[in-house]
């Protein structure tokens, strides 16, 4: 079975985590860590310092042998908040492919929050309830409203505790004024946030990261609550603690939280931010704690890497509804009705399995190609002349829940061609695109243009299809149940040509 390694490249440290597929569940076999304070100098001047890169292209060089003795078969490395917002991503990229050979994703925070997510709901006890999910990292703070492992709502905040660090406090110990600036910041991100989350009432509250268990464990200590987290065999903090956490670190010097159970050297510094975030955050929602998780980022990637491998894994069914959900979404936003395009998914689903022989494309490209079919018209939102142009931008550039930003460009170049235009390597759409996925994008417009041809506006029932592959040509049979099918074998013999290009193959229609 595959070995799949992930990377969270943080703005505050960088994670790996090497998992191994068995019996359709991912078991881990190694971990590792180191602290890099990436987004330091991000949140101070905008750019990653040459310094930050070197130690993070360290930690990763290190991660790369442990991928090597490992044998693993898919890497994936993904960038959050400070890679987010530096100016100088591109060359901090270019240099993690020098050094590794991997390519950098940056992802949203958006997209972190839905990853981090995946893993926690795949994985923790308990997350499958109604319950809040809150992450707070070195640059950001995801907070995700859940309901039977389904996202309700999200927020991405940037409330990151080195960025709050970097921006608001700058004595030892907090001075009265960077201590009321920093909470008047929080109070209006929080007040956003609450906007966009809507209405909060859950049970269990999860929070995963360092700082969360820094508090929590400083919590446990400062208050004597061992016996309640032995009891639980769960890491908990209430929020009248935290509050209390918070108020006691601020009065101290770094020399002081150092010797708080739990938080240590490298997370003394940058405590206070991320614990007065949490105080304000549980109190405004009126929420009683939190339990610490030690899952996050990594455990989604490798949730995600698990569910578009195996099929018979419970996280790809999850994974299945999470990506049709937000195709739905992006439908409804653009007034499309998904009902309407819902006969070109089945005839180009149906093409994909008949013909699979003749195209060769990679399992995943059956659900690309039916995401196209459903997106296809969004572009009329902003003009109906050159649909097919606003369509590929708006896919390229929204946030769809399930997909990556290499597969929402795949999906996008593919519902870019639907009218006049052919692929071409040299469009500024396939270069968003992997050269090597150039070809596989070709054959898969060819399909989807024959499943619109299929598809004329029929106010009666669609035309049904048969499917006939010889060793040079292909056979379509068009019958409809009600009228005629002739102004969709015109429609299909119009792609013949192109059809002949891609495939090496002729295409034959006729109406039965």
């Amino acid at each position: 079975m595959p070995t799949f390694a992930a990377i969270d490249i943080g703005s505050n440290s960088c994670r790996l985590k090497i998992a191994a597929v068995q019996m359709h569940k991912l078991k881990t076999l190694y971990e590792d860590r180191e602290v890099t304070r990436l987004g330091e100098s991000v949140f101070e001047t905008g750019v990653i310092s040459p310094e930050a890169m070197a130690t993070t292209i360290r930690a990763l060089k290190r991660f790369h042998k442990a991928v090597q003795a490992h044998v693993v078969d898919k890497v994936r490395v993904v960038a959050t908040s400070a890679t987010r917002d530096a100016r100088n991503a591109a060359a901090f990229s270019a240099w993690v492919k020098s050094a590794t050979g991997w390519s950098l994703e940056v992802i949203s925070g958006l997209e972190e929050g839905r990853l981090i997510h995946l893993g926690v709901a795949t994985l923790e006890p308990g997350a499958r309830g109604r319950c809040l999910m809150i992450d707070l990292g070195g640059g950001s703070c995801e907070i995700t409203n859940s309901e039977h492992g389904r996202i309700k709502s999200m927020v991405s905040t940037p409330l990151g505790a080195v960025r709050l660090q970097q921006e608001f406090l700058h004595s030892d110990p907090t001075s009265k004024e960077d201590l009321a600036q920093l909470e008047r910041f929080i109070h209006r991100e929080l007040l956003r946030a609450e906007k966009k989350l809507g209405p909060v009432r859950v049970p269990l509250v999860i929070a995963t990261s360092g700082t969360a268990a820094a508090l929590a464990e400083a919590s446990a200590a400062l208050f004597k609550k061992r016996a309640s987290r032995a009891k639980t065999k769960a890491l908990e903090a209430d929020t009248v603690s935290v509050r209390k956490v918070a108020h006691m670190l601020a009065k101290m010097t770094n020399a002081e939280r150092v010797q708080v159970p739990g938080i240590g050297p490298k997370r003394s510094e940058i405590i206070i931010g991320g614990a007065y975030v949490y105080a304000q955050l549980l109190e405004r929602l009126g929420l009683k704690g939190f339990r610490y998780s030690p899952l996050g980022l990594r455990d989604g990637v490798l949730a995600q890497m698990l569910a578009e491998t195996d099929i018979r894994a419970d996280v790809h069914q999850q994974m299945e509804v999470e990506r049709w959900n937000g195709i739905r979404e992006l439908c409804r936003r653009y007034g499309v009705d998904p009902r309407r395009n819902e006969p070109v998914r089945a005839h180009v689903a149906q093409l994909f399995d008949a013909l699979h022989v003749v195209h060769e494309l990679p399992p995943e490209y059956r659900l690309w190609l039916e995401a196209a079919a459903m997106m296809q018209d969004v572009g009329k939102y902003m003009n109906h002349q050159g649909h097919h142009r606003h369509t590929q931008y708006i896919l390229a550039n929204s946030e769809i829940y399930g997909f990556s930003p290499e597969q929402r460009a795949i999906v996008s170049a593919i519902a870019r061609y639907l009218g006049k235009s052919r692929p071409d390597a040299i469009d500024r759409v396939l270069r968003a695109v992997p050269v090597e996925e150039h070809s596989a994008v070709a054959r898969a417009v060819s399909l989807l243009r024959l499943a619109v041809g299929l598809n004329q506006d029929r106010v009666s029932a669609a035309v049904r299809l048969r499917i006939k592959v010889y060793p040079k040509r292909v056979l379509l049979d068009l019958s409809a149940a009600r009228g005629s099918a002739e102004l969709e074998v015109w429609s299909l013999r119009k792609e013949a040509d192109y059809f002949r290009e891609v495939f090496r193959r002729e295409l034959a229609v006729e109406a039965v």
